[in-house]
């Protein structure tokens, strides 16, 4: 017997849900009230399939029988016969429970109801529901097609065999679900805060422009597009907005405050592309990195470093042989947990600090930030032998954790703490984070190739150095 499918809201999600569950075979009965926003809805469909069939990823046959399956109705009377209803309407919670009271007077006794919430509570909406136990939420993430990721979200109520039902239509249905416990901002908007707001911090101190944040965290963290470019692209207002829900549905707990500097694009009207201003100025010619031109070097060599003294994993001093490169004399070190300058006091010498690169066999750039006593040759020197691994070269400011390593510290930091919050289990956080935001990698799993004790020693210091508590490695060191 084919399966029936409700979908609540026409609107972009509403519409990639229907899309994605009528090309897997479902029939799908797409509602809302408002006749002008199904009208739209049937125009977004059939924008993305013609699209699809342009790109020959669809037979012209294949897209016109997806349309076939798909009924809109501004009744909700033709849901009856579901298996199963998911809301996508606005993030409204009177809004939503208001609909699902209404689908209970219309759908049978075993047809699941489902919510497509980012943000709100799967419990508190379920509240005052008959059957609660059937309601689960259902995070999809946009655009739906495109996105594999599905949060599939455990209320206090919910009942283990819906979960189980919801989890199996997803895999049927190609995507990557993965079950979440029912806390604010779930896996994917919690733990992906610290990639943000890193690049807000960065960019609030002044001393590394928006263009060189976004190509060292793309180039050197592996990420396929940097903060600054990617909080543009979604919109100021709905970032800040998530940051703000996550801090305050955690009573304010440090490690998810929001960033001054986004709050004030925010309240000036700077919302990102579709304002047409925000970190980046749709007016104006994009601004690119400055890459240093490299200068000229004969000799290359490696070998331990003998360093004293200054924070060690503990915080005590130590003494330890360390790896470097001195490329004509000039001393090359990778980043840990000092800055450039620390680095200089310990050894007596100049030192240039090179940023972690996820892979360094891949990436296309090395960024690195000199300590105080590197001259104008020195850098070029870096830039030589930057340019003798086949890698562009960048400066960043010499600051706690650098750029690409504070940034994945911060995100290993906040999946442990997802892990010990009981959100979800330590390999569907990471399928999260690589299936719902693109991330190259899973950053509990990017931890423990790089050492956990390394990376919350980065984090130790950085706490130490800036005072700041959002730092410390709570639940990373239980990993």
């Amino acid at each position: 017997m084919e399966r029936i499918i409700g979908v609540i809201g026409a609107g972009t999600m509403g519409t990639g849900i229907a899309q994605v569950a009528a090309r897997h075979g479902c029939r799908v009965i797409v509602h809302d009230d408002k006749p002008a926003s199904l009208e739209r809805g049937r125009g977004l469909l059939a924008g993305a399939l013609g699209a699809l069939v342009e790109k020959a990823r669809l037979a012209p046959g294949q897209a016109a029988a997806i349309e076939e399956r798909i009924t809109w109705t501004d009744q909700l009377g033709p849901l009856a016969s579901a298996a199963v209803v998911i809301e996508a309407i606005i993030e409204d919670l009177a809004a939503k429970q208001h609909v699902f009271r209404a689908l209970e007077d219309v759908v049978g006794p075993d047809c699941i109801l489902a919510t497509n919430t980012s943000s709100l509570a799967v419990s508190g909406m379920a509240r005052g529901l008959r059957q609660a136990g059937r309601f689960a939420g259902l995070h999809f993430f946009n655009p739906v097609p495109a996105m594999k990721l599905v949060e599939v979200i455990r209320g206090e109520a919910t009942a283990p065999s819906v979960a189980e039902r919801l989890v199996d239509m997803m895999k049927d249905w190609g995507k990557v679900p993965v079950e979440v416990r029912d806390v604010p901002g779930f896996i994917v908007n919690r733990v992906a805060r610290p990639f943000y707001a890193e690049g807000f911090a960065a960019l609030d101190e002044g001393e590394a422009d928006a263009a060189t944040i976004d190509r060292v965290l793309q180039d050197c963290g592996g990420f396929r597009l940097g903060p600054l470019a990617l909080a543009d692209m979604i919109g100021h207002d709905i970032n800040y907005a998530a940051a703000s829900g996550v801090y305050a549905a955690y009573d304010g707990r440090t490690r998810f405050r929001p960033q001054p500097l986004q709050a004030r694009l925010v309240e000036t009207g700077a919302l990102g592309r579709k304002a047409g201003r925000g970190i980046y100025d749709d007016a104006a010619p994009k601004p690119v990195a400055r890459l240093l031109p490299p200068g000229i070097v004969s000799e290359v060599r490696q070998g331990p470093v003998a360093l004293t003294g200054g924070l060690a994993a503990g915080g005590a001093a130590a003494e330890l042989p360390v790896d470097a490169y001195e490329a004509d004399g000039v001393l090359l070190m990778l980043a840990d947990w000092r800055r450039a300058a620390t680095l200089e006091r310990m050894l007596g010498r100049p030192v240039v600090l090179f940023d972690l690169c996820r892979d360094f066999e891949t990436a296309p750039t090395l960024a690195f930030a000199g300590s105080p006593g590197v001259t104008p040759d020195m850098t070029a020197k870096a830039a030589a032998f930057a340019g003798l691994c086949g890698k562009a070269a960048v400066g960043i400011p010499d600051r706690p954790g650098l750029l690409a390593l504070r940034v994945w510290a911060q995100l290993a930091n906040a999946a442990a703490d997802a892990v010990a919050d009981g959100v979800a289990r330590a390999g569907d956080v990471d399928l999260a984070m690589r299936f719902g935001t693109n991330y190259p990698e899973g950053p509990i799993a990017l931890a423990r190739r790089l050492g956990v004790d390394f990376m919350a020693s980065a984090l130790r210091n950085v706490a130490a150095e800036t005072g700041d508590d959002i730092y410390r490695p709570e639940a990373l060191v239980d990993l």
